[in-house]
């Protein structure tokens, strides 16, 4: 990972520090797969995963979401469409992999907006609730039946998700560090009731509550709520017992680049719980724009 620069002598920037990535499971693993949502963050795992020992990857992509750069990281790729679970499964027994990762977006409504293979069908008509952590713990517990454990990708990850203490941009308000408490006491109960992981409040109202419409599109609805004058904040949790396997919250520059487009001035997450993608642009878009990002 390159080694990061202050760009404005007055930004406050604490580093994240590297972290020597270890193994956690109690096996080495030598083939991974990955089931690859949308986004950077395959991609980013892909190019360090080899480091921890990893010797062979193989890639399940799915067509329209998927970044066709990922071929160019693994071993082999299987490209699918959304809801083909039989397929994606054989695709990994058949090639012997035993262990795979689920990384970037893979919006659970695409499930029902093309049409589910049988295995697919038969899996969301047996769950009672549908919402992310149902629908993708029971992909998970479809994976196990054939010998393929979902695990978590955060050992290979650790590098980019910030501690405590970690901020860029300019020192918070104590407005902003008022929002950020109250926000943060609203997303944990939001999460805990499995509604969503994100908020945006303003002086202490709640301007949005993200839904099934994803952390973007809240964070849209929220700006506008805020008034021309914006100046609102935005926080993003993670669940009280989360899984990590199928849903690592992540921040990356377009998330800064929609909140500065719609009047947000400051994103706090938790430290420890969330990754954020592609440092560099990050930091300097959010420096070039005076918007703060920090940890709670």
């Amino acid at each position: 990972m390159n080694v990061w620069k202050p760009i404005e002598p007055e930004s406050r920037i604490v580093r994240v520090p590297r972290v020597t990535i270890e193994m956690k499971q109690n096996e080495q693993i030598s083939t991974m797969g990955i089931i690859a949502g949308n986004r950077s963050l395959p991609l980013l795992f892909a190019k360090h995963a080899r480091d921890s020992g990893i010797q062979r990857l193989v890639a399940i992509a799915f067509e329209g979401e998927t970044n066709p750069n990922l071929e160019s990281l693994v071993d082999e790729i299987v490209w699918l469409k959304v809801g083909q679970l039989g397929r994606l499964i054989k695709a990994f027994t058949k090639r012997g992999v035993r262990h795979c990762v689920m990384l970037g977006q893979i919006a659970p409504k695409n499930l029902f907006d093309l049409r589910p293979d049988l295995r697919a069908a038969a899996m969301l008509f047996r769950l009672k609730e549908k919402n992310a952590h149902t629908i993708f713990g029971a992909i998970a517990n479809e994976l196990h039946k054939d010998g393929i454990e979902l695990i978590e990708a955060i050992p290979w990850l650790n590098p980019w998700m910030p501690t405590a203490n970690f901020s860029i941009g300019p020192e918070l308000a104590v407005e902003q560090r008022n929002d950020a408490a109250f926000g943060l006491r609203i997303a944990k109960e939001i999460s805990r009731l499995e509604i969503g992981q994100t908020v945006v409040v303003k002086n202490g109202t709640v301007l949005a509550v993200e839904g099934f419409e994803g952390t973007d599109e809240c964070l849209r609805r929220g700006g506008r709520l805020a008034g021309k004058a914006g100046k609102a904040v935005a926080v993003k949790v993670a669940k009280e017992n989360h899984d990590f396997r199928f849903d690592i919250p992540c921040v990356g520059p377009r998330t800064v680049e929609i909140c500065v487009e719609h009047g947000i001035t400051a994103l706090a997450v938790e430290a420890g719980k969330t990754l954020l993608l592609d440092m560099e642009d990050l930091e300097q878009f959010a420096l070039k724009n005076r918007f703060v990002l920090s940890t709670l």
